[in-house]
């Protein structure tokens, strides 16, 4: 039966999951709280692939009074072997006498074989609580077990006119501090940054994070159908940059190699990059979210081809004027029961600016 303490005791393992938000990929955020007699015996937050996870730490902090406790944990325990060993049997070998979830775990490997198992040895299980709120955390985890493929994200700044640039195309600063520092948060939660070459040649962005502490910099992805970006562009100076082509100039492919850039040759039928291959891919590479920061060609691609899944619009209090740039490229819509809907999850104020999060409404 669920109770107000066990809502208490998930929001804390949830709190302690969201330490690993920047550093837990592949692996999903986890937090974990033992609880006996409403006393807080052990608690741990999965850090980093190859660590120990949440439930590990929380035992091992724990230590006998284990035996008989409740243990709270933000997603089913791991019942395969990987870099780790199995989370449910330690729980099992431990004596807890009830496990609380906040969701269940869709890898594959996992799915519902916990529970049977805990059950299975005199467990009592309580399964989906606060759940959405779990769900949210690791909504690129989720997506990429059940589909192969991550959660892209397009962040996109504009004046109160939906703007994203003047007609000469100068963009800084569009948002204040405060947004771009947001920015920087939402990208060191992100396993790669995507781009297009339009971007690059215009703003030489360093498309790194800089403006919040994070151990692991995300992997810098340009989209450049025909290697038309310089090799002195400041995005290639750091490394950790795939150059995806649909080109097959073996003797450009060769000179961006030759700098440490990786370049991946991706075309569609038409000559251009295969975008749905490429996320595929990014899946393969076990990369949960992905945020684009591109111009409204290669937004209004992904919007066109069914990528996107979400939007992170930060709205300055400017007007750009009627020839600014906009942000898609979807042709002339001639019936408002065409227009692309969206479902706004969440509206904030960010400094002087007002960041809106929404997501497509599919099937509209």
């Amino acid at each position: 039966m669920l109770t107000r303490s066990d809502e208490y005791w998930m929001t804390k393992a949830l709190a302690l999951a969201e330490k690993g938000i920047y550093s837990a990929s592949p692996n999903p955020r986890v937090g974990c709280v033992i609880v006996k007699n409403n006393q807080l015996l052990g608690e741990g937050w999965h850090k980093k692939s190859g660590e120990a996870h949440a439930e590990i730490h929380a035992l091992e902090m724990a230590g006998d009074e284990a035996r008989g406790a409740t243990v709270y944990t933000t997603l089913e325990p791991c019942s395969h072997r990987g870099q780790t060993g199995p989370c449910v049997d330690q729980l099992i070998k431990a004596g807890v006498s009830r496990v609380v979830c906040a969701t269940n775990d869709p890898n594959p490997l996992v799915n519902g074989k916990s529970f049977k198992k805990l059950k299975e040895s005199g467990v009592r299980v309580t399964n989906n609580v606060l759940k959405e709120k779990a769900v949210q955390l690791n909504v690129g985890f989720m997506k990429r077990m059940t589909c192969g493929m991550p959660w892209l994200r397009l962040k996109i700044a504009a004046g109160l006119d939906g703007k994203t640039a003047l007609e000469n195309g100068k963009s800084q600063w569009i948002t204040s501090i405060e947004s771009r520092r947001d920015v920087h948060h939402w990208r060191a939660r992100s396993c790669a940054i995507l781009t297009g070459i339009g971007t690059v040649e215009v703003d030489d962005p360093q498309l790194n994070v800089r403006l919040v502490k994070t151990e692991r910099q995300p992997l810098r992805v340009i989209v450049d159908s025909n290697l038309r970006a310089l090799k002195e562009s400041r995005i290639f100076k750091e490394g950790n940059t795939l150059l995806v082509t649909a080109s097959d100039n073996k003797k450009v492919i060769q000179e961006f190699v030759d700098i440490g850039v990786e370049v991946l040759s991706l075309p569609d039928s038409k000559g251009k990059v295969d975008l749905s291959a490429l996320v595929k891919e990014l899946g393969r590479r076990q990369f949960n979210e992905i945020i684009s920061e591109a111009g409204s060609r290669l937004h209004s691609a992904m919007l066109r081809e069914n990528l996107l899944d979400e939007l992170l619009l930060y709205f300055a209090p400017k007007i750009l004027g009627i020839d600014g740039r906009g942000m898609f490229d979807l042709g002339n819509i001639t019936e408002m029961n065409a227009a692309l809907k969206f479902d706004i999850k969440q509206v904030e104020s960010i400094g002087t600016d007002i960041r809106v999060l929404a997501r497509p409404l599919r099937n509209n």
